[in-house]
């Protein structure tokens, strides 16, 4: 599918804004030493490292449900990757999946966007229902607001110069490189 962005429908930008911002905030988190990244800062799951293994942990429940998988997934506070760099593996792996997942559903494929997933919570309860596209906001907006804590935690840790993360950055980006293509 085209990168263009005049080509992508909502979901399918937001789903390159997530991987973009994950890209540009995983950068400015390599830079923290391991004391830094592991601080208890206050936040809800206390540290950079519990808050992104969290994400990561939010995003394979989510996408597990949608391709019918089961993810594995015990708790939301669960630490899925102890170290930086195999957790940056898992999270750009997750990103693209996201992105193929998002393209997938936006033509049509695997039911689409306006299929039904039928799944229990995490922490159980009844079984819910959703139409995949509310799943797919909820994953999205699930990351930009934890991405916001991390922002802030990094910015705590003496980042002097935390990324710039909002869309309108990234569609600047990729109407620039499609200029230059």
């Amino acid at each position: 599918m085209s990168e263009h962005i005049d080509s992508l429908h909502d979901l399918q930008i937001m789903a390159r804004y997530n991987r973009w911002a994950n890209a540009r905030l995983y950068a400015s988190v390599a830079a923290l030493s391991d004391e830094e990244y592991r601080r208890d800062r206050g936040a809800f799951f206390g540290s950079i490292h519990a808050t992104l293994n969290h994400i990561l942990v939010g995003d394979r429940v989510w996408t597990s449900r949608i391709v019918g998988e089961y993810s594995g997934i015990k708790s939301l506070d669960e630490i899925v990757h102890d170290q930086f760099a195999p957790l940056q593996s898992a999270r750009t792996a997750m990103d693209e999946h996201i992105v193929r997942l998002v393209d997938r559903l936006s033509v049509g494929l695997d039911g689409g966007l306006d299929g039904q997933v039928r799944y229990r919570s995490v922490a159980g309860g009844p079984k819910q229902s959703s139409p995949v596209r509310h799943i797919l906001l909820t994953l999205l907006n699930h990351q930009t607001h934890h991405r916001g804590q991390v922002h802030c935690m990094i910015t705590q840790a003496g980042c002097d110069t935390p990324p710039e993360l909002d869309v309108i950055f990234m569609l600047r980006e990729m109407a620039e490189n499609a200029e230059t293509a």
